[in-house]
């Protein structure tokens, strides 16, 4: 059945047929989640993603499907599934959707995201990548349209973390994001990663995106996540 699902999601993304045989489940990720909460096993704002990773497709692209369960609900959310490369996430497979969890999560997982940090975990460099998709208003609530917002994040390594396990290095990004279309609407992200270079994964992220203009008092939007749970294959 899984098999049929990730190549429905080929045809989706593609408009040919899909392989004859399905990309293989090479990451299954569990995290636990805070939105505009700290990251917590439990409490308002907080719950787990349950993410899938299948490829690499022959242009080099994953499959990344994110579903996410909110505290004190009574089942998870529909899943969402993008095409996830080192320059875009693109959603375009029903519902078209990504939430702001996997908004975080997602791109930091392309190929070469992080490429030459384990050799120098003190470098510094920049990630520019678009994403296409709805994105989610949190745990309740439907997505608008789709639409495309461009992201540009300097990074700097800090180095490894002190007595991590496993090993971690520590990264600090400044960015920004920007809504194409009418809107254009805009917002700066701050973020602050864990990054565990021999699973080539985040392990924990701090993502504070400050919207630009002010819409509000409340001007800021908070993700964290915390990596509980990794299988491969």
């Amino acid at each position: 059945m899984k098999a049929l699902v990730i190549a429905a999601a080929l045809i989706a993304f593609s408009g040919q047929a899909a392989p004859t045989a399905a990309l293989p489940h090479v990451l299954h990720l569990v995290y636990q989640f805070g939105y505009n909460t700290k990251v917590a096993s439990s409490g308002q704002g907080t719950g787990t993603t349950t993410i899938d990773v299948y490829g690499p497709a022959d242009d080099g692209g994953w499959i990344v499907t994110g579903q996410d369960f909110w505290w004190n609900t009574v089942r998870p959310r529909a899943a969402n599934t993008c095409e996830v490369y080192a320059g875009s996430v693109s959603c375009k497979a029903a519902p078209y959707a990504i939430s702001p969890i996997q908004l975080t999560v997602f791109p930091l997982l392309a190929a070469g995201y992080f490429k030459g940090l384990a050799a120098n975990p003190s470098q510094a460099w920049t990630r520019d990548f678009s994403v296409y998709a709805a994105i989610l208003p949190g745990a309740g609530g439907m997505a608008g349209q789709p639409t495309t917002w461009n992201f540009s994040y300097d990074f700097v390594g800090k180095g490894p973390i002190p007595k991590s396990a496993p090993p971690l290095i520590l990264v600090s990004g400044n960015g920004t994001l920007e809504q194409d279309g009418g809107f254009a609407l805009q917002a700066k992200s701050k973020q602050r990663i864990a990054y565990d270079p021999a699973n080539k994964v985040p392990a924990f992220v701090s993502d504070v995106r400050t919207h630009v203009p002010a819409r509000s008092v409340y001007n800021n939007d908070l993700i964290e996540v915390k990596l509980i749970k990794i299988q491969r294959g």
